[in-house]
């Protein structure tokens, strides 16, 4: 059987079969690796540039480690492959509250890609995805799950709140019990609890990068209106999309003053104004 060594900060160096290797090569899977997990906040703070395809990877890991099948594994490696460049800044372009435009379209985007025929190499159909019940990957809020938590562990561990090696303590702990994911003690659920606010306040709900993820926003929405972007261009990666901004002279102001925080007071003083999903989270023993 084929297999294929993949590295991860967390899960550190895993052997995979060859269904995995051939998903990594697919552009819809690769295609991840340029988007970049957490929005537009790269543009103000590079040290948070990591890409949704690790987190995607992460996902499939820590259903791995839990003895999720294969098909599940899969589910995590490719829950996020119909979301626009710049994440969630797409929900913010449509105005979607729940932040949740990627899972309307998952379908779409998965049936048009090359996944249903690799799928079909390794023995699955495409439809095992798309109505497949994967509870450890997802549960609803408040509810811990495989997507939750890594996001939760990854994005903290990238804006600096937590370590490498605090995280891999902490997964020690983790256990699945009737199909969901739970905590060995009390403490590490509140742990994992306080880390989630701490994320939402520090990171998502932080001023700059709120003012970032608004302003490319706004940009983005501008541009759809003037036609010089369709709905089809946030389909393609952050690079591509940043560079179609960028090729008119008022595109290319506008992603510079976002770099340099112009107007950052007036929007601190005039209040963020973006819509953004309540979380919060709910770990149990």
């Amino acid at each position: 059987m084929t297999m294929i060594q993949i590295n991860d900060v967390f899960f550190g160096r895993t052997e995979l079969p060859g269904i995995f290797e051939d998903l990594l090569n697919s552009p819809a899977v690769n295609r991840l690796s340029r988007i970049h997990q957490n929005g537009a906040i790269f543009l103000v703070n590079p040290d948070i540039s990591h890409s949704r395809l690790e987190h995607s990877i992460g996902v499939m890991l820590l259903i791995r480690r839990l003895g999720g099948s294969e098909l599940e594994q899969v589910a995590g490696l490719l829950h996020d492959i119909s979301h626009t460049a710049f994440s969630h800044v797409g929900d913010y372009v449509f105005d979607n509250a729940e932040e949740n435009y990627h899972e309307q379209i998952f379908e779409t985007i998965l049936r048009s890609s090359d996944i249903p025929e690799i799928l079909s190499w390794h023995g699955y159909h495409v439809d095992e995805i798309i109505n497949g019940e994967f509870n450890i990957l997802e549960q609803p809020l408040p509810g811990l799950c495989a997507d939750r938590l890594d996001y939760t562990l990854r994005d903290s561990y990238h804006a600096g709140l937590v370590t490498a090696a605090t995280v891999r303590d902490f997964l020690n702990h983790t256990k699945l019990e009737n199909g969901v994911i739970q905590l060995s003690s009390y403490e590490k659920a509140k742990w994992i609890n306080e880390l989630y606010k701490k994320l939402i306040a520090e990171v998502f709900n932080f001023p700059l990068y709120v003012y970032a993820n608004r302003k490319l926003t706004e940009l983005i929405k501008s541009e759809l209106e003037a036609n010089r972007l369709t709905a089809k261009d946030l389909q393609q990666d952050d690079t591509s999309l940043l560079n179609k901004l960028r090729s008119t002279a008022s595109g290319y102001e506008a992603i510079r003053s976002i770099k340099l925080h112009k107007d950052l007071d007036v929007f601190m003083r005039k209040g963020m104004g973006l819509k953004m999903k309540n979380r919060q989270l709910n770990a149990l023993i």
